[in-house]
């Protein structure tokens, strides 16, 4: 048990992105997933008695081992003008639409928020949050967008159910430094279904390859 829990701990440390335990247990000569999961718990059972800093997450539905989120601020100043500029107010605006009413078209994103969206939507894609996710049955087929696995893993969640209220976003995008209030006053709250309730976003991030031309 303690070699495969070595080897997990490995695995997970040299990964750089999600892995499910199916592939864990590959990668383990099929030890099983039962015996990969009970690695990960006994793992995280010693990160919190030894007072460590980090832990295995449940992500994006695979398991990576991540800094606690309580040590975010010193994290930011390690990487600090060595990552990616954060996402614009716009950008996260035009995001959390997609994420909520997914799959959506650049039109029906554009009535919401009542600007252009080409410049923020090319962003997104460009940043791998959004992707194209076919074409919507009106008039000229509009392309439809939805969000990616990349999208959970940036805020840290395993699947779409686990989005929070529209009013909970404010707490998920502090590191962002953004404040939602004013879109929240700008949108239907039937806009946004919460998880589980009629129109919510589907689990799942298969992606559909379509033509790239867009008549909306």
């Amino acid at each position: 048990m303690d070699e495969y829990r070595a080897i997990t701990e490995a695995v997970l440390f040299a990964s750089d992105a999600p892995l499910s335990l199916t592939e864990l247990s590959r990668i383990m000569d099929d030890v099983g997933e039962d015996l990969v999961g009970a690695c990960i718990e006994a793992l995280n059972e010693k990160y919190v008695k030894g007072g460590h800093g980090f832990e295995i997450r449940h992500v994006a539905n695979g398991y990576q081992l991540s800094s606690k989120v309580d040590y975010a601020k010193w994290i930011r100043r390690l990487y600090r003008g060595r990552i990616p500029s954060r996402l614009t107010q716009a950008a996260l605006e035009c995001l959390s639409i997609v994420a909520y009413k997914q799959p959506i078209s650049r039109s029906e994103v554009e009535a919401i928020r009542g600007v252009n969206v080409d410049g923020v939507l090319r962003t997104l894609l460009d940043r791998n949050l959004i992707r194209i996710a076919g074409r919507g049955e009106g008039v000229g087929r509009p392309i439809l967008y939805a969000t990616t696995g990349d999208f959970l893993r940036y805020f840290g969640l395993n699947k779409l159910s686990d989005l929070p209220k529209l009013d909970e976003l404010n707490e998920l995008l502090k590191d962002q430094d953004i404040e939602l209030d004013e879109v929240e006053e700008q949108l239907d709250s039937s806009l946004f279904p919460r998880p589980g309730q009629s129109g919510s976003p589907q689990d799942g991030t298969d992606e559909k390859i379509v033509s790239t031309d867009e008549t909306e």
